[in-house]
């Protein structure tokens, strides 16, 4: 059989913008100001998106109270709640990694095209990465690209998930497995929300904050090695630094590699291990901050066996991530619930990492340290990878 062949070039996607503003907010928050400043004419359609979690906060009534119609007459705001201010629409979907599906995109963009949204709608994400996650993807693929902007309100959103334009739903049980690469136009960040955080959200989040001050900030580890009570103290300016710090970092790999095709890998470090244990404990059981801080220190006792780092250095960062409460034995306590036997644990865990989207082989590939700063991106036999799981 013989053929012909002829090739078509194309430009790059465009991701829906060619840069992102980030804006950093002092004092109250005020949703309002943010995004009713200017003349109403001037402003395009704005498609709202937040959960009922973030919709309970006190700072943010007078913001929604204007979805419930001139007269209040629209119910109490909950899920499934869809409300008009003008041209625009807020959607309220249900909180937490049990709704990060599919089915919770497509109420977004079914939102929009019933509001008659066009391309120059706004997608607005306000809510943790779950729900920035959700909207931004939805953006991607509306009408083949709307616009998007994010108010992160959780720690974890804040310094990692808003940032970078990762979009996308879980699938299957297995994390983030549908998606794109879409960044937002603006993201605004107001620290004051990480005051309403459950502990356990906050907690999450500290996990990407101890995780980019590995990879970039040996000034900021040592820090937080110092001061582990932050975890009590919102109000610590340590806080607001540790925030700039991790979106200045992020930024700076983002604008090198947008799609992850070589450093932004690093920001990967924990999450081969984290996310396999997110998926197979049951989406939701284990906070993605959690599951991050367990393979960050399944990825130092890897690193040691491999002889990439020494024993002193494994037994830092293990001893860092205990001092803030959490789990670095190699078996975690949410997957003995689900299994008793250590060697069966460890092949669940292995199987689930075989089909992270990051590999790019039969092998898995991690994220490992020498040091503080001190990266590197490797492919791991399974023997050894079974070694650190039990």
């Amino acid at each position: 059989m013989t053929f012909e062949e002829k090739s078509i070039s194309y430009p790059p996607v465009h991701p829906g913008t060619d840069r992102t503003f980030i804006r950093f907010y002092d004092g109250d928050i005020d949703l309002n100001s943010i995004f009713y400043a200017a003349e109403k004419e001037s402003l395009p359609q704005r498609i709202f998106v937040t959960d009922t979690n973030i919709a309970s906060i006190p700072t943010i009534q007078s913001f929604l109270d204007f979805f419930r119609g001139e007269d209040f007459s629209h119910p109490k705001i909950e899920a499934d709640f869809v409300g008009r201010r003008g041209k625009d629409v807020l959607l309220i979907l249900g909180a937490g990694e049990p709704f990060k599906t599919i089915e919770s995109v497509l109420a977004i963009v079914k939102a929009a095209l019933d509001a008659n949204g066009q391309r120059s709608a706004v997608f607005v994400g306000i809510g943790g990465g779950v729900i920035c996650d959700m909207t931004a993807f939805a953006s991607s693929i509306f009408k083949r690209g709307a616009h998007c902007e994010l108010v992160p309100t959780t720690l974890l959103s804040m310094v990692d998930a808003a940032v970078g334009g990762k979009t996308g739903c879980d699938f299957d049980s297995y994390k983030n497995m549908i998606g794109s690469f879409f960044p937002a136009q603006k993201i605004h960040i107001c620290p004051r929300f990480i005051e309403s955080l459950p502990q356990h959200e906050y907690k999450s989040g500290m996990a990407e904050v101890v995780k980019t001050a590995l990879l970039y900030s040996p000034e900021l580890f040592e820090k937080l090695e110092r001061f582990p009570e932050i975890l009590q103290d919102r109000k610590n300016p340590l806080v607001s630094e540790a925030i700039r710090i991790c979106v200045n970092a992020k930024a700076s790999v983002v604008e090198q590699d947008l799609t992850e095709k070589n450093i932004r890998m690093q920001l990967n470090l924990g999450h081969t291990f984290g996310h396999a244990l997110e998926s197979m404990a049951g989406l939701g059981v284990v906070t993605h901050g959690d599951g991050v801080a367990w393979g960050m220190a399944r990825a130092a006792d890897l690193s040691q066996r491999l002889g990439l780092c020494t024993k002193d250095y494994c037994e830092r960062v293990k001893k860092c991530l205990a001092s803030f409460g959490w789990e670095t034995n190699a078996i975690h306590p949410a997957m003995k619930e689900k299994c008793s036997d250590e060697e069966e644990i460890a092949r669940i865990l292995l199987n689930a990492m075989k089909k992270d989207k990051k590999n790019s082989s039969d092998k898995v590939r991690f994220i490992l340290q020498s040091n503080v700063g001190e990266t590197v991106i490797t492919e791991v036999p399974e023997n050894e990878i079974l070694a650190v799981l039990k």
